[in-house]
């Protein structure tokens, strides 16, 4: 990771050019929520198209649903969040201030065997270690851990009772599970497929933050890949190969990638094999961008057993039934729209100024390309409005006539826009217009009735 690239620097830059705000700014915000710009939410978009795209459009193998946020209570019993899904908290009754004790523990120690511990066995390590002391303020008086359930609580119809309890779901995967007898019953699939999802999730973690890496609101992009049980390891392997790739074709530096293989003593309840793909953040060094879970039949037979419902795959051929082990590929929105941002950030110096320029591949780029008149006055103004008119519709295009036109090249290249089209006086005789390259900075001249396939070519290339 470039030495240049801080958080600071991000986060500065995504208020100043419209890509991120802090949410509810004007009453002082709210921690760890955030809210999409212009800019920004067009790149959002995009790296959610790219996804789908991938995943589901360009595969014969693979569906889509969209199942709802709120779900029977029962669902959450049976995949283990109600029981399991916990952190475990600790207050600090100095500072008032609360923690995640494995993190306190960790970093205060060293020590990278904590997770999995029970609330006594941290309490205890907490209260004999000296060097475990609060971050804020440095004292030693801790309450005794406790586990905390990261679930929403909300209830359904008029009335709070137990009753009516139900959750905003903490993860997307299990809407999929529940419906994969629907996709069964009504779609041509056979295994080996998948039913991909995108949707918002929620976590009440205790300790959120850097930015859009870790927030209670976010969004997820999950895909459930059923297979037959003892193909599960060779299609483990194959989908870690294939989101490796979307990465890197994406334009993410594969020197700030790496594969993490979670250790079987830390595998979660329902894994056989978990790795990550990790990117090299500057507030953390090497953080989880995306799991790639072998999660067995573990799902399918929690939630058959819950139901009392049939979640078995026939096979006509073999003239057998059984149920498919799943391989899941699970990536947050936010946090790898942050590694993208991260990744293609850079300031140049050029002819003796800084340049700052995003260099976002141009499928992620939240502006395709802008038009740009020499002068505002006409015909050379006429003539741009009319290429701009004729391309909008085909890609999110930006119209700038303001300033030299320097000045509006680097707003462009600020915004990561990877083609300007500039109309001159030449044009109107030659019925010609120059293409510049953010990258490069190259320009190539090319009929103007040319420029809508240019542009598609180099922005699917």
């Amino acid at each position: 990771m470039s030495e240049t690239v801080t958080m600071e620097k991000i986060v500065s830059f995504c208020k100043r050019r419209g890509f991120i705000f802090q949410s509810s700014e004007i009453y002082g915000g709210i921690r760890s929520a955030y809210d999409y710009g212009p800019l920004g939410v067009e790149m959002k978009r995009n790296v959610k198209d790219e996804w789908w795209r991938t995943m589901v459009h360009t595969r014969d193998d693979v569906v889509g649903v969209d199942a709802a946020i709120i779900m029977h209570p029962r669902v959450w019993e049976a995949s283990g969040h109600v029981g399991t899904f916990n952190d475990m908290l600790v207050e600090s009754r100095t500072s008032g201030r609360r923690y995640r004790a494995d993190h306190l523990i960790e970093a205060a120690t060293g020590r990278d065997d904590i997770e999995g511990l029970s609330a006594e066995e941290m309490t205890e390590i907490i209260q004999t270690d000296e060097r475990v002391k609060d971050p804020l303020d440095g004292g030693r008086d801790f309450a005794p851990v406790r586990p905390f359930n990261l679930m929403f609580e909300t209830y359904t119809g008029p009335v709070k009772s137990p009753e009516n309890i139900a959750y905003l779901r903490p993860e997307t995967a299990q809407g999929i599970f529940t419906n994969f007898k629907n996709v069964l019953d009504t779609s041509r699939v056979k295994v080996p497929f998948g039913i991909a999802q995108q949707g918002k999730s929620f976590r009440n973690e205790i300790t959120p933050g850097n930015f859009i890496f870790r927030t209670r609101e976010f969004e997820q992009m999950e895909m459930e890949f059923f297979v037959e049980p003892g193909t599960d390891e060779g299609w483990h392997e194959y989908w870690l190969e294939e989101r490796w790739r979307w990465y890197t074709d994406l334009g993410l530096n594969p020197d700030n990638l790496r594969r993490y293989e979670h250790p079987k003593e830390k595998l979660s309840h329902y894994s056989k094999r978990t790795v990550d793909i990790e990117y090299d953040f500057p507030f953390s060094g090497w953080s989880e961008l995306e799991g790639i879970a072998n999660r067995t039949d573990y799902d399918l037979k929690r939630h058959a057993e819950f139901s009392g419902q049939k979640l078995e795959y026939r096979d006509q051929q073999a003239n057998r039934s059984y149920v498919p082990y799943v391989i899941e590929p699970a990536v947050g929105v936010d946090r790898i729209t942050l590694a993208f941002l991260v990744d293609a950030y850079r300031e140049e110096e050029v002819e003796g100024e800084t340049r700052t320029v995003l260099k976002l591949h141009p499928r992620l780029a939240p502006v395709k390309a802008a038009v740009f008149p020499l002068t505002k006055k006409e015909p050379v103004s006429t003539v741009a409005k009319k290429l701009y008119d004729d391309l909008k519709g085909d890609y999110r295009i930006a119209y700038d006539d303001g300033g030299s036109i320097g000045r509006r090249y680097r707003r462009q290249d600020e915004a990561g826009t990877p083609f300007c089209v500039t109309v001159d006086f030449d044009t109107l005789e030659d019925k010609q217009v120059t293409i510049r390259d953010r990258d490069t900075m190259q320009q190539e001249r090319i009929p103007i009735e040319a420029v809508r396939d240019r542009l598609k070519a180099l922005i699917s290339g």
